[in-house]
């Protein structure tokens, strides 16, 4: 997908918050660079001091699965039951979990 050449590339945010540990998708705007794209974000996405610490990615380079292929994609974890919790017992001591 190419950006026309009279638009700036779009760019895809993450903002980490004051009492997150990981970042979360807050939006996208459209930025020269990514030195653009961070200012740019600090004003639009962090106005009240929300974040501490922002991502700023191409939406270019981002290679998404499709929804439309769930099925397909995960599938192959439906045959490995040991990852299911239910897979172990719980001794009574251990308590609730």
């Amino acid at each position: 997908m190419s950006t026309p050449a009279n638009e700036w590339p779009l760019w895809e945010v993450f903002i980490r918050g004051q009492h997150g540990l990981s970042h979360r998708h807050v939006g996208s705007l459209h930025a020269s660079d990514a030195e653009m794209a961070i200012l740019n974000a600090r004003d639009v996405y962090t106005r009240r001091n929300e974040g501490v610490s922002i991502w700023v990615v191409p939406a270019a380079e981002i290679t998404a699965s499709s929804p439309s292929q769930k099925g397909p994609l995960y599938e192959p974890s439906q045959s490995k039951v040991y990852r299911h919790p239910t897979f172990f017992d719980i001794p009574d001591e251990v308590g609730a979990m």
